[in-house]
C-alpha cells in the first residue's frame, strides 16, 4: 500500500513547546528505519532544530534571494507614482521635501513599482533572505531545512522554497512553525493531511481550537495528537469528540521520554513501542489520505 502512495504530511501546533518537532523527527525517524523514501522539511524557518537529532552529510546549500527595487533619484521626478502601486508600503516619499526611500524590510518583490515608473528610474538588486540546506541521512532519507537570514521580516518565501526542494518526493512530512500566522498557512497549505499536537490544559485547547478553525476555512482534514497525557484535564477530549476530529495518538507525561529528548535524542529508540505507535497511526493516514496532489 505504501509503496504506490505518496504523501504530505504538516505537524502542527498552535503554539511553540507542545511538541510538534518530537513527533516531526520521531515519526521520520520511524519510516527511516523501514526503508521507506522519506524527506523531513524543518520549515520553522526562524528556528530551525530538525537537525539537532540527526547527522547527515550536506548536499548543498541554496541561497534566497529577493528582487529589491533601487531608486535612482537623479532620475525620480517624485511623482509618487511607485508608492501608490506598493501594496505593501515599502516605498516612503516626501515629494516637495524630494525624499523617497525604499523600506526593504516591507518589500515582497512584486515588482509594481517598478511598472508603475514612467521615467526608468527604477531598477531592482537581489537582497538574500536565508537559505535552504539539504541533508541526506539515510539510503532513502534526506532533511530540507529552511533557514531564514537574521532581521528577515518574513519567512514565507524560505518556507516556500524549502517545501519546493521536496516536490518529487515519495513522502514528506513538514514541521511546521508555530501558531496560525502566515508561515503556518504556507505549510499546511501544501499538506494532505494535518497532525496537530496540543497537551491537555487550557492553554493547549485554546490554541488547538484556533488551529483546526484556521484549518476549517482551508479545507484541510486533521487529526490530534495529545502529547503530556494525564498532565492535566479532560477538557481537550471533549472538544476533539464535539467537533469529530479524530484523536489519533497519546504521549503520557514520562519523565524518560522528557529527559531522552532533552538531550537531542530519538524517542523511538528508547521507547519502542512510540515507533509501534507512530507507524500504525502513520498507515491509517495514507490510507485514507495517501496520492498527494499539492
Amino acid at each position: 500500500m505504501i509503496n504506490n502512495k505518496s504523501i504530505r504530511i504538516a505537524i502542527a501546533s498552535g503554539k511553540g513547546g507542545t511538541g510538534k518537532t518530537l513527533i516531526s523527527t520521531n515519526l521520520f525517524y520511524t519510516l527511516q528505519e523501514r526503508s521507506l523514501a522519506v524527506t523531513l522539511v524543518d520549515c520553522d524557518a526562524e528556528e530551525p532544530n530538525d537537525m539537532v537529532f540527526f547527522s547527515g552529510n550536506s548536499e548543498k546549500c541554496i541561497n534566497i534571494t529577493q528582487k529589491v527595487p533601487v531608486i535612482d533619484e537623479s532620475k525620480c521626478t517624485f511623482c509618487g507614482k511607485c508608492h501608490d502601486y506598493c501594496s505593501c508600503n515599502a516605498i516612503f516619499i516626501i515629494p516637495p521635501s524630494k525624499i523617497i526611500k525604499v523600506m526593504e524590510d516591507l518589500c515582497h518583490g512584486c515588482g509594481a513599482c517598478t511598472v508603475a515608473c514612467e521615467y526608468g528610474a527604477i531598477t531592482e538588486k537581489d537582497v538574500s533572505l536565508g537559505e535552504v540546506n539539504h541533508f541526506v541521512t539515510g539510503k532513502n532519507s534526506s532533511i530540507i531545512e529552511s533557514r531564514v537570514r537574521v532581521g528577515v521580516y518574513s519567512p514565507v518565501s524560505i518556507i516556500k522554497a524549502a517545501i519546493n526542494q521536496a516536490e518529487n518526493n515519495h513522502i514528506v512530512i513538514m514541521d511546521s512553525p508555530p501558531g496560525t500566522s502566515c508561515p503556518f498557512i504556507q505549510t499546511v497549505s501544501r499538506a494532505d493531511y494535518v497532525i496537530l499536537v496540543t497537551e491537555p490544559t487550557p492553554f493547549g485547547l485554546s490554541d488547538l481550537k484556533q488551529s483546526v478553525d484556521t484549518l476549517k476555512t482551508m479545507n484541510k482534514p486533521c487529526g490530534v495528537i495529545v502529547n503530556r497525557a494525564g498532565l492535566g484535564d479532560i477538557e481537550v477530549y471533549k472538544y476533539l469528540k464535539q467537533e469529530n476530529i479524530p484523536l489519533l495518538m497519546e504521549i503520557p507525561f514520562n519523565r524518560e521520554i522528557a529527559s531522552a529528548y532533552s538531550k537531542g535524542e530519538i524517542v523511538a529508540k528508547v521507547k519502542p513501542k512510540l515507533q509501534e505507535e507512530l507507524y500504525t497511526m502513520f498507515n491509517k493516514i495514507i490510507k485514507q489520505h495517501g496520492i498527494s496532489s499539492n
